[in-house]
């Protein structure tokens, strides 16, 4: 018997009960803001003696400019080189003393920094946190020697990854004034350039208290939670807002083109990104859902058009959440004896074919499954549900619409994701990124 959406949604909300980890609703969910802006989010689940801290920064690539782009990945290394109290090192040796582990993450539209201990440690990374927001040292060495390391990781990720040497170039065709036109992490040129007071007013105006949504989930009580913030975070001063982002992309009106070559490259690789709107709009759910249809799986339809037919040893999609309207990705790698142009022309006959033709409720319906599947095994852990709190709070605008997506994505129609395909997969819309080793001929 087929599973329906509303049937999964029921076993996956008993499996999290009966799980490890505490199902989690919206009545779960407490939230304080200190005097200082600082947003704070509260879950309470026991389910294991452990506990993290999530700090979401309203700062990505997004906020930079020419001459400082990759500023915002730089303190994603800055951070943990020392502050007042706890000095270079001992921001890790502090936390792994307590039985902590971190990690961090840019992207485009947000600075995440992840924090995992023992729930008895949580006075210690309170302490750790909010001695790096307040009182990082930003001294001339030690941007020097960081600054060495991401020229570094810039080479080598270009090096080592086709698809970011595609991405780098086809988002600086696909986008005329926005600044999603540059990667994550800066241009050559500009990394080379920071001055220390270039880093010393971005740290203070991003790394305010009123531009983060901090989420601590695990073993903790509100209370606690309440009394070390108020501790710790509430003494750090506010800071006047960031400056808005206000260039609007102007609409793409015919395909864009680039050519990459690189010598090392053994087979084509195509990558062709849309215009689509921001997280926010109401498309997002059909959008998301046809990159499911796409790629996700051996029976998705690239993966059988392409790959099983021998044109592509490999195909993705790549839709991510974003504050403006950013990109829709499709790409590839060719098979061998595939060209370019082969396999351009069979990316783009799926979603033709879908445009014309649209989906079938089963491919529908197998597609929500999927993504109520790893909805709910998100939600298993402490650390998913800190994540996905923390992330549909700044790009949904509300923690709560996590708690209807289910009810979203079961909304979504077949005519819906023909309508999106329609309107945002068109050639119009449409940049093309091409990586080969030979020089490109005229056609």
């Amino acid at each position: 018997m087929k599973r329906t959406l509303s049937a999964l949604v029921l076993a996956m909300g008993l499996m999290t009960v009966q799980g490890q980890s505490q199902a989690t609703t919206a009545a779960d969910i407490q939230e304080f803001t200190l005097n200082n802006g600082m947003k704070i989010m509260v879950l309470e689940d026991s389910s294991i003696p452990n506990a993290n801290m999530y700090l979401f920064w309203k700062v990505g690539s997004r906020n930079e400019a020419p001459g400082i782009t990759g500023i915002s990945h730089f303190f994603e290394h800055m951070m943990f080189n020392g502050a007042k109290k706890y000095g270079p090192k001992m921001f890790d040796r502090t936390m792994e003393a307590a039985g902590g582990a971190n990690n961090a993450y840019t992207t485009e539209n947000t600075t995440v920094y992840t924090d995992w201990f023992p729930s008895s440690a949580l006075e210690t990374i309170f302490d750790l946190e909010a001695d790096r927001i307040a009182n990082l040292d930003i001294n001339a060495k030690m941007v020097e020697s960081e600054r060495g390391v991401v020229a570094s990781e810039r080479t080598t990720g270009l090096e080592n990854s086709n698809w970011r040497t595609l991405m780098e170039e086809l988002k600086g065709a696909a986008f005329r004034a926005h600044p999603y036109s540059w990667p994550v992490i800066g241009h050559e040129s500009d990394i080379a350039a920071w001055t220390l007071d270039d880093l010393v007013q971005y740290h203070k105006t991003y790394y305010a208290p009123n531009n983060a949504v901090v989420v601590v989930a695990g073993d903790v009580k509100l209370a606690e939670v309440k009394a070390l913030a108020d501790k710790y975070f509430a003494p750090i001063p506010a800071q006047a807002p960031p400056r808005d982002i206000k260039t609007v992309e102007p609409e793409q009106k015919g395909e864009r083109r680039v050519y990459v070559q690189k010598a090392s490259v053994t087979s084509p690789n195509v990558m062709m990104a849309y215009h689509v709107p921001a997280t926010r709009h109401e498309d997002y759910y059909a959008l998301d859902l046809l990159a499911s249809i796409l790629s996700q799986g051996n029976s998705s339809r690239l993966y059988q058009a392409l790959v099983d037919k021998e044109l592509a040893l490999e195909v993705d999609t790549y839709f991510p959440m974003s504050f403006d309207p950013n990109l829709y990705y499709l790409m590839g790698v060719a098979a061998p004896g595939v060209s370019a142009d082969q396999l351009e022309k069979a990316l783009i006959a799926e979603t033709n074919k879908i445009a014309a033709e649209g989906v079938t409720q089963e491919e529908l319906e197998k597609a929500k499954n999927i993504k109520l599947m790893d909805f709910y095994r998100t939600m298993e852990t402490i650390d998913g549900k800190a994540n996905t709190l923390g992330t549909y709070e700044l790009f949904f605008g509300s923690f709560d619409k996590l708690f209807s997506a289910p009810d979203a994505y079961n909304k979504v129609t077949t005519a819906d994701i023909q309508r999106v395909v329609q309107t945002y997969l068109k050639r119009a819309n449409r940049t093309v990124a091409i990586l080969d080793a030979t020089e490109e001929t005229d056609k």
